[in-house]
């Protein structure tokens, strides 16, 4: 049983979080609330501007954080990365692999580049830093936390979207093997399936949804993006990130293995 139990009313105080995808929307805002419970986060981003902007407003609010280039598709800048932020700050413990992109395209017209796409971002990538975090945390001992971002389409489908529908089904898989595995080491990994948040992924699928299905643009987000949850509210990044802390923090290995629908009852399993 893992017990990470602390007097310091930090939840994450002491801990090295790495958070791909960090520089913006849901990525930015665990990172956020990671460094706010005391964590020191690594943001990993392609763009190592970007991600330093995003390390520079952690830091003027208060935390201690952090950039690093990473491709997470790519084995040596996955592997770099976690070597940077090791040399800087000690091993990794508590990763979020939430790096993501999206492609819209009936199944029939899909070119086979644009499916490996984006199952090397999603699936490669967070087996890549699934890896490197695991290697990372057996070397102290101490045990740690993997989780992966899902989506709603980890247990659901709709038009459009194989690939990416795929790869999110594919991470629970993952997640369950690297539960299984990850065990012996003191890790343990979770899932959480936000539902649909008004990032810039789901503001560049509105148009691009009401242009292929025929629809106006409102009439896309009423049926199709809020139509089943139970308030008519989209998921917000400050509620999938409490989720985030709360998993990262739960004390014991009880929660181990697990998809957390935060959806506002859009999806219930």
């Amino acid at each position: 049983m893992i017990m990470k139990c602390s007097s310091n009313s930090m939840r994450l105080q002491q801990r090295v979080a790495l958070i791909t995808g960090g520089d913006q929307g849901l990525g930015l805002g665990i990172a956020q609330a990671f460094a706010r419970e005391g964590a020191r986060v690594c943001i990993a981003n392609r763009h190592l501007d970007a991600g330093q902007a995003a390390a520079a407003e952690i830091c003027k609010a208060g935390g201690i954080a952090m950039a690093v280039a990473m491709d997470v598709s790519d084995e040596a800048q996955v592997d770099q990365a976690f070597a940077q932020c090791a040399q800087q700050w000690g091993s990794v413990d508590l990763l979020v692999s939430n790096a993501g992109v999206q492609h819209i395209e009936a199944l029939r017209d899909l070119a086979l580049a644009d499916w490996q796409r984006m199952l090397a971002v999603h699936l490669d990538g967070a087996f890549l830093t699934t890896r490197a975090t695991m290697r990372s945390i057996e070397k102290t001992g101490k045990g740690g936390n993997i989780i992966y971002i899902g989506s709603l389409y980890s247990i659901t489908s709709a038009r459009l979207k194989a690939p990416y529908i795929t790869a999110k089904h594919g991470l629970v898989g993952l997640c369950q093997a690297t539960a299984r595995e990850g065990i012996d080491h003191g890790i343990t990994c979770n899932i959480i399936e936000p539902g649909f948040i008004r990032t810039h992924l789901l503001e560049k699928q509105i148009p691009e949804q009401a242009k292929a299905l025929g629809m106006s643009e409102d009439e896309v987000i009423k049926k199709l993006f809020l139509a089943d949850t139970v308030d008519n509210c989209f998921t917000t990044v400050e509620e999938v990130a409490e989720a985030a802390v709360f998993l990262a923090s739960f004390p014991t290995s009880a929660l181990t293995g697990q998809s957390l629908a935060v959806s506002h009852g859009l999806v219930m399993h």
